[in-house]
């Protein structure tokens, strides 16, 4: 099967989006199957990939990590890809050219059509156009949502509470539940004494991790107060915040108005490779406390690397999480979460409990299974195209 991705975003740029998509694509490639992404074209050096278009773009306003692709050439470049060898599917990823390009380019070649409902837009856009009334913001987000999900043949979703979100919404296209798998393979390794000594932290410094965007969505405001509460237990407490993102300098000015300036540090973006490994092994506990999102990869890879959880559920992280294995699960309640995180941060047989739990729970999360449910969903759509054309064609 010949696959074509498109999406508004992707590595260098780093989010859940760029993942979801590189995971896939080797998990179906491993099956047998050719994926060709189509994205933005962005200023730094891009590893040339004959099976990546890259697409002239330009800087998004509020956002300047984005880019906006031209639609014109997205069409352009996929024509000429599909005339050398023609795709099977249409496969989009985000909501923006990448959607209106990609329908328009499976009606024309005659394929399905399938998006991937990544991001909760609903608890999203109004932080980016904070002038407009939320509910406003909300009520367009909902709109959009609709509007772009029953234009396709089917809706992937990666949680149970995002397909019901859609289903409130009116959606009436096929939903999907297809979680990212984790490439297991990848999250071994890692060398947490590396990190700590890199960045003069103590071999016996208590250390709470988040690893992601750095966007007022992920809620990391709240985990300031939570550090705040843990201080006044554990006076070197070390949060760690691993990422880049809108909200960053927001952040640091409430981690100083709070008095934690010496025990919080901004690290950004790691190398995925090499660095975020090592910075998983050097944490104690990973925390997380979003409330928006649609599945939360991030907690996986802390319990692939043996790094217990301490997070809310909330969205598609209900999924994710299950009590005991290897995530403790509490409220959004500031001395709920302090006390939780106190725990794993001073019980060695709890912190390896959780561990040991984590790393059992996650070989469920294995990214070729999760990729071949994703081709049964394309195969029963090719199926079912099939079929319609037999169904039409002149007797």
């Amino acid at each position: 099967m010949r696959i074509l991705f498109v999406s508004d975003v992707y590595f260098p740029r780093v989010n859940g989006v760029s993942t979801s998509i590189k995971t896939f694509t080797r998990a179906l490639e491993q099956l047998g199957h050719e994926v060709h992404l189509i994205a933005p074209n962005y200023l730094q050096h891009q590893p040339r990939n004959p099976l990546i278009t890259r697409i002239p773009a330009r800087t998004v306003p509020l956002d300047p990590e984005d880019r906006l692709m031209s639609r014109h050439d997205t069409l352009e470049q996929a024509g000429l890809l599909h005339a050398k060898t023609p795709f099977d599917i249409v496969h989009v990823h985000t909501p923006f050219v990448a959607h209106y390009a990609g329908v328009a380019l499976a009606r024309r070649w005659g394929v399905p059509c399938v998006e991937t409902y990544h991001t909760f837009f609903e608890e999203y856009l109004f932080h980016y156009v904070p002038l407009v009334p939320k509910a406003w913001m909300r009520a367009v987000a909902r709109r959009l949502s609709r509007s772009q999900c029953n234009a396709v043949d089917a809706v992937v979703v990666p949680s149970t509470a995002m397909r019901d979100v859609l289903l409130r919404y009116g959606i009436r296209a096929r939903l999907d539940i297809i979680p990212t798998g984790m490439e297991l393979d990848r999250f071994r390794g890692g060398d947490g004494a590396r990190f700590r000594q890199q960045h003069s932290i103590s071999s016996d410094r208590p250390v709470m991790l988040h690893v992601g965007r750095v966007a007022f969505e992920k809620n990391i405001e709240f985990l300031l107060t939570v550090v705040e509460r843990i201080r006044r237990v554990i006076p070197n407490v070390l949060f760690i915040i691993a990422g880049e993102g809108p909200a960053r300098r927001s952040l640091e000015l409430t981690a100083q108005h709070l008095g934690l300036r010496n025990n919080t540090r901004f690290i950004g973006y790691l190398d995925r490779e090499h660095g975020l490994l090592d910075c998983y092994r050097a944490a104690n506990c990973k925390v997380f406390a979003s409330r928006t999102e649609t599945q939360g990869l991030v907690l996986l890879e802390a319990m692939a690397l043996g790094v217990p959880v301490v997070s809310t559920a909330v969205m598609g992280t209900i999924d994710v999480l299950q009590p005991g294995s290897g995530a403790i699960v509490v409220d959004e309640d500031a001395d709920e979460f302090a006390d939780a995180t106190i725990r794993v941060l001073t019980d060695p047989l709890e912190s390896a409990a959780l561990s040991a739990a984590g790393l059992d729970y996650v070989r469920a999360w294995s990214s070729n299974e999760l990729a071949s449910q994703l081709v049964n969903t394309y195969g029963d759509l090719l199926a079912h195209t099939h079929a319609s054309r037999v169904a039409s064609a002149p007797a």
